[in-house]
């Protein structure tokens, strides 16, 4: 294959994973009409349109999908082979991965630290969303997420800590105003400050303890997406709130918090990595994925 058509190939695979053309072009430090002249060249030589572009989207064409489904992993190979070529000394490549606000602040950073210094050729890209989403259309290689309902060619392994839990908590002002819920019942008469999921959606309050299930939704007065503004809505007495205990540890130490319903323990399954089952055709995914299985320090 010809130079200039395997730098066809890996423009078009750059533009179908940025979303466009201008982002595809900031991402890799090329011009985008460099891109844009790229993936002319291919769908002329091909006959096949593989972008649907609008002034406000890039995405492929049916035919555009299947032929990036066959693309990625053969360039993959690709890549290795020239690494091995090259004599390199590891896996290496650039590794997208999407991930939720909490893992990204409490869980990911020592084990990207690990995993850099251990792999010193992969490239790591992290970009954090809150909620659900197809890891593989955004672009991504792989996701972390919670309770995730993985398809049929997805695989999932642990990674960070096997147990996590929520608390409830409320700043000692708000206390000594509106009295302190010693049953989850008792919430109902509490001012809440409630998570706003992407869909739209607020969940309500949980709460389980010896076969006991309780559902509750206090009257919300704040509801937000934003942890930092729950957390500060909290500390300023505006509200009862429930959250991950990583996120408030420092204000219950210092007292600017206080924990309640402890008897009502609230914990749940830790994050999991999910990724393609054909993962190991991508070095640095691969890599990442061992990594995670195989140290400690994601499993602590």
């Amino acid at each position: 294959m010809a130079d200039t058509e395997l730098t066809d190939l890996n423009a078009f695979l750059r533009v179908a994973d940025a979303g466009g053309f201008r982002a595809a072009a900031y991402r890799h430090g090329v011009s985008a009409s460099s891109l844009s002249d790229a993936v002319q060249r291919l769908e002329e030589t091909t006959g096949t349109r593989l972008f649907n572009r609008t002034t406000r989207s890039v995405r492929t064409t049916d035919a555009g999908q299947r032929f990036l489904d066959k693309l990625r992993p053969a360039l993959a190979e690709i890549g290795t082979a020239l690494d091995d070529l090259s004599g390199g000394d590891g896996p290496g490549g650039r590794l997208k991965l999407d991930v939720p606000g909490i893992v990204a602040r409490h869980i990911l950073p020592p084990i990207v630290d690990a995993f850099l210094l251990a792999n010193p050729r992969v490239s790591l890209e992290i970009s954090v969303t809150e909620g659900l989403i197809d890891v593989m259309a955004a672009g991504c290689d792989a996701g972390i997420r919670y309770s995730e309902h993985l398809s049929a060619d997805m695989m999932a392994v642990p990674i960070g800590p096997k147990r996590q839990r929520y608390v409830v908590v409320a700043s000692p002002g708000y206390l000594a105003s509106h009295g302190k819920p010693l049953h989850p019942r008792d919430l109902t008469g509490h001012a809440g400050i409630g998570h706003l999921f992407p869909s739209g959606r607020v969940h309500p309050w949980e709460f389980e303890r010896d076969g006991e299930r309780f559902t509750v939704q206090p009257r919300e007065r704040l509801i937000t997406g934003s942890s930092d503004i729950q957390i500060a809505a909290a500390l300023s007495g505006h509200g009862v709130l429930l959250t991950f205990e990583e996120l408030v540890a420092v204000h219950l130490e210092r007292g600017e918090l206080v924990p309640l319903l402890q008897d009502w323990p609230q914990e749940f399954a830790g994050p999991q990595l999910y990724f393609p089952r054909a993962h190991r055709k991508d070095a640095a995914l691969s890599a990442f994925v061992r990594f995670v299985g195989d140290h400690p320090i994601a499993q602590y």
